[in-house]
């Protein structure tokens, strides 16, 4: 790993921490913003490096979150992390790889899950890639179906809120399946008199679902204007902007922890690479680059250089390199492991192991 030192040239580590980086009238420190910016690359690259195997027959299928690496990263430095209700749970979509990375997944593991091998801890290898799942971490298993999460968050927000203490729900989606009826369910039932629940409701807005444009679906102007109605506060943050985006999660999160209540939050984000592998994957050029348009703020703040940059890319392209190389030479699943983790032993198992012999019907 290259240090922040070896790689700025501009002293410890403790001296680029006092530095800050501005975004209009928020900053982050510079220590802050580094590790942003490295957990960002590193996601990046992991994409890319599984959209490359996807296309080369190493994958089958893939979709993921080039371009909403600065909100997702930052969402992923500020959850409250463990296992069970007096820590966050998170209801993902597919695109929210760099919420994983920042949280600590090493890079194989979402590698692994693209090869669809035996030792990917998220499903074994029977999953597309972006389906992730880790109890430790209370990350609920993602789905393919659309917005079904939304209408899964109140019940682990209604466990928080009886618990006590100030554990959060995240649900994320596009802002094309807002228009699915699970998300106004959410939005009904994290609002009952009396019942409400501290669910951080956020919508990636890229501004597609799938190939159809939003501004031809959408009447309203925001997305978080949905949550007038149920007296839902809200707010709109430029997602490719991880100063912006670290604030607004923050205020978010101090929302719903402190008065236990619903919130709602839109990040406008990059689609770099189109819907997933099925649309071709290709590099769309007039879209943003969050990452590189944040390497200019840390160079104009001279947090960085050009050099440290390039190294920066380079150890992170040899790490997603070296982990896909370790991934495909692993064991696959068989047809003996398709119930495996599937189906928990039922009051019947328990009871009768094994033999249904005498039991009615």
């Amino acid at each position: 790993m290259v240090s922040v030192q070896e790689f700025t040239g501009n002293g410890p580590r403790a001296t680029l921490g006092r530095r800050e980086v501005r975004s209009g009238q928020e900053s982050l420190p510079g220590e802050r913003c580094l590790d942003i910016h490295r957990s960002m690359v590193r996601a990046r690259l992991m994409e890319e490096r599984m959209l490359k195997m996807s296309k080369s027959g190493e994958g089958y299928f893939w979709i993921g979150g080039p371009g909403e690496e600065a909100f997702n990263t930052c969402l992923g430095l500020q959850v409250k992390k463990g296992c069970g209700p007096a820590f966050d749970y998170l209801h993902l979509h597919y695109r929210n790889s760099a919420t994983l990375v920042a949280m600590g997944m090493p890079v194989i593991d979402g590698i692994r899950q693209m090869a669809m091998v035996l030792t990917d801890p998220h499903s074994m290898g029977r999953c597309f890639p972006g389906h992730y799942a880790r109890r430790e971490w209370n990350v609920v298993t993602v789905s393919s179906v659309l917005e079904i999460r939304h209408t899964m968050a109140p019940g682990t927000a209604h466990v928080q809120k009886r618990l006590g203490g100030d554990a959060v729900t995240v649900v994320v989606g596009g802002e094309a399946s807002t228009a699915e009826g699970d998300f106004a369910s959410c939005l009904v039932w994290s609002t009952r008199p009396g019942q409400e629940l501290p669910v951080l409701i956020v919508v990636m807005n890229n501004g597609w679902g799938v190939s159809t444009p939003a501004c031809s679906q959408h009447g309203e102007k925001r997305i978080i204007d949905r949550g007038q109605a149920f007296g839902i506060p809200g707010e709109v943050v430029d997602g490719n902007d991880p100063i912006a985006s670290w604030h607004a999660i923050s205020r978010a999160m101090d929302h719903c922890r402190s008065t236990r209540r619903p919130y709602i939050l839109e990040a406008n984000v990059s689609r770099l690479y189109g819907h997933s592998s099925s649309s071709g994957g290709h590099r769309i050029q007039t879209e943003v680059d969050c990452i590189g348009r944040f390497e200019r703020k840390l160079i104009q703040a001279r947090l960085i250089d050009a050099a440290g940059i390039r190294r920066l890319h380079e150890e992170a392209a040899t790490e997603v390199d070296q982990a896909a190389v370790q991934a495909l030479r692993e064991a696959r699943p068989t047809v003996d492991d398709v119930e495996k983790h599937t189906y928990a032993p039922s009051p019947v198992d328990a009871v009768y192991p094994g033999d249904y012999t005498g039991l009615p019907g």
